[in-house]
């Protein structure tokens, strides 16, 4: 694909922004060929994980301010600018929805729209290069940037993500650590082979537990109360007992070795 580089291997898709020279800026044919592989990911029953990383210096460095408005039609300016705002949010809610658990490989600088598609991986491996760049009030706009004042706050609370918004913050690794926002930390150069060792590890897991197991996480996040939320995880649990994975899971742990889990 023109602007991304796909690797399929045991069950594994790792999905590469590809325009290393513009530190993998997004433009939007990007965005619509991340839409196409998240959009075929949500029927795609053999990829079980899925890893997002940027090739060369940086993992991603926001929307391609110099690339132009998105083209396309008679629209007028504000009508692309729009659209192509809107369509990156909704790569946000798709890395969201995909049933398979997504790792975040990073390096260099996470900025922009690249900071809102970081966090809306479930998992997120770094290297000592690893910024994250929130540079939006010193812009001229609002830190409200494809879905980023949703997820910031659900992770580090709304106080944290009030400073680091209102004073365009950009956080280190050691700062961003700190803050829960990552899940391992790798040696210069290693995250994308320390995301694949977190696959690995997610791999040996249940998939029906996995993926029910984000479709609740996400479903958490919204639920009104307690009680809504057991009503979910009831019936996804009680569906739990009819898969042979189930049986097969109890007998390993009886029996002191690692499940072999065929997804049935």
């Amino acid at each position: 694909m023109g602007d991304l580089k796909l690797d399929r291997r045991d069950g594994v898709l790792t999905i590469t922004l590809s325009r290393p020279e513009r530190l993998n800026a997004v433009t939007g044919a990007l965005t619509e060929e991340m839409l196409d592989v998240l959009n075929e990911l949500m029927r795609d029953a053999d990829t079980r994980v899925v890893i997002l990383t940027g090739e060369g210096r940086g993992f991603c460095s926001g929307m391609d301010l110099q690339g132009g408005d998105p083209g396309g039609g008679g629209e007028g300016r504000v009508q692309r600018i729009y659209r192509g705002i809107a369509r990156g949010g909704e790569v946000t809610a798709r890395l969201r929805e995909i049933p398979q658990p997504v790792i975040a490989a990073l390096h260099g600088p996470v900025a922009g729209m690249g900071v809102s598609w970081a966090l809306a991986c479930d998992l997120r491996v770094a290297d000592p290069t690893t910024r994250f760049v929130v540079p939006f009030t010193d812009l001229g706009l609002s830190a409200g940037d494809c879905g980023l004042s949703w997820l910031l706050p659900r992770l580090v609370g709304p106080a944290r993500a009030a400073e680091i918004f209102y004073r365009a913050r950009r956080l280190t690794l050691d700062e961003a650590d700190a803050l829960g926002l990552v899940t391992e930390r790798t040696g210069e150069g290693g995250d994308l082979a320390g995301a694949h060792a977190l696959a690995g590890e997610l791999l040996a897991r249940s998939p029906y537990g996995l993926r029910r197991t984000k479709e609740l996480l996400n479903l958490s996040l919204d639920a009104p109360g307690l009680r809504q939320q057991l009503m979910a995880e009831t019936g996804i649990q009680t569906l739990a007992f009819f898969t042979e994975d189930l049986a097969e899971g109890m007998t390993a742990t009886m029996e002191k070795r690692r499940p072999e889990f065929r997804n049935r």
